[in-house]
């Protein structure tokens, strides 16, 4: 375990020039002090690198050092072999890049390596796109890839679901996120830092001159701060239900995520029939209605009143146009009201 993380520590200061101790310490998880006795261990061994001291001090290889102990173990190969998208990467103009990269990451691979590559691409297939929805159409993805390469700013005509629906923005591209196969644009605007669907680009143009990207920025970390934020947004209220015995387990098949979550941290004592009460996140009735009505009457409504009236009253009205068992000739050809 010591002999992984003085190579994973060495393998870091090449990759980035310098770190401090508290960085080496957060990127291997473990204490500043353990990060002290592993670099003085390097030191012992012979390897090249030196302290810094103050304020942008750190741990510094010599110039010029380059560590050979980087091959690839059996299980960094196949990770390797897993990460490589094929989608994102076409999406990208990436896709033959890839494929060459792959097949030189192969031909560098000793035989045993070399075997287990080729039947993990046999028995593993990565698809990231999601269940009941076609591949969104983005013909300015190139242009915006462009963009964020080489750090310029764009004006770009963007379709919003607020109105006014068609909007004007010159924004400074930080990065793309691809989601469940969909592309997603972080910017930054004058005072704030949003994030567009880039199927939703209507038009773009890329302006001269650089853009600056703020510094320390994250991209993984923003994102899952925006995915946070976002839950938070639009949950603007809670519903208290109860779910029929055996609900709860089947629930993330019916609901998403952030439902299934809150769900389970807040069942309550079951009633007699078996009956469990939760309390779940809502972003508007309209839209809690017409999630619950899909579970029928595996749920019931206890509050927010205008909820359990809006879903009674849409049953009352589901029922009424069922409830006639007249009949019609259909132009089908079927059964139908008279």
């Amino acid at each position: 375990m010591r002999a992984s993380r003085l190579l994973s520590i060495l393998l870091l200061l090449q990759a980035r020039g310098r770190l401090t101790a508290q960085q080496l310490a957060d990127e291997l998880a473990v204490s500043v002090r353990t990060v002290y006795r592993d670099v003085e261990a390097l030191g012992a061994a012979g390897i090249p690198l030196y302290g810094e001291p103050g304020h942008d001090g750190g741990y510094r290889l010599v110039d010029g050092y380059r560590t050979r102990l980087t091959g690839l173990t059996g299980g960094e190969a196949e990770a390797l072999f897993l990460a490589g998208l094929p989608g994102p990467a076409a999406d990208l103009g990436l896709g033959a890049v890839l494929a060459t990269a792959q097949l030189k990451l192969m031909a560098a691979l000793p035989e045993p390596l070399r075997d287990r590559a080729e039947e993990l691409r046999r028995r593993f297939h990565l698809d990231t796109s999601g269940w009941y929805a076609e591949a969104e159409p983005t013909p300015h993805l190139a242009a915006v890839v462009e963009a964020v390469w080489t750090q310029r700013r764009i004006r770009m005509r963007y379709r919003r679901w607020a109105e006014p629906q068609e909007v004007t923005r010159t924004v400074s591209p930080y990065g793309l996120v691809c989601k469940a196969g969909r592309w997603y644009l972080v910017a930054g605007e004058p005072e704030s830092i949003r994030t567009y669907r880039v199927s939703q680009i209507l038009r773009v143009q890329l302006l001269p001159g650089p853009c600056e990207r703020p510094d320390g920025f994250d991209l993984a970390a923003h994102w899952a701060s925006y995915l946070g934020d976002f839950d938070a947004r639009r949950h603007r209220g809670q519903a208290r239900v109860l779910l029929a015995p055996g609900v709860l387990e089947r629930l993330p098949d019916l609901v998403e995520p952030a439902v299934v979550r809150a769900a389970r941290a807040s069942v309550g004592t079951p009633y007699p029939d078996g009956r469990v009460p939760v309390t779940i996140p809502i972003e508007s009735v309209g839209h809690a209605a017409g999630m619950l009505l899909r579970l029928g009457t595996d749920v019931e409504v206890l509050a927010p009143a205008e909820l359990r009236a809006t879903i009674a009253s849409t049953v009352a009205a589901l029922a009424a146009t069922y409830a006639d068992p007249a009949t019609y000739a259909d132009p089908g050809g079927g059964a139908g009201r008279a």
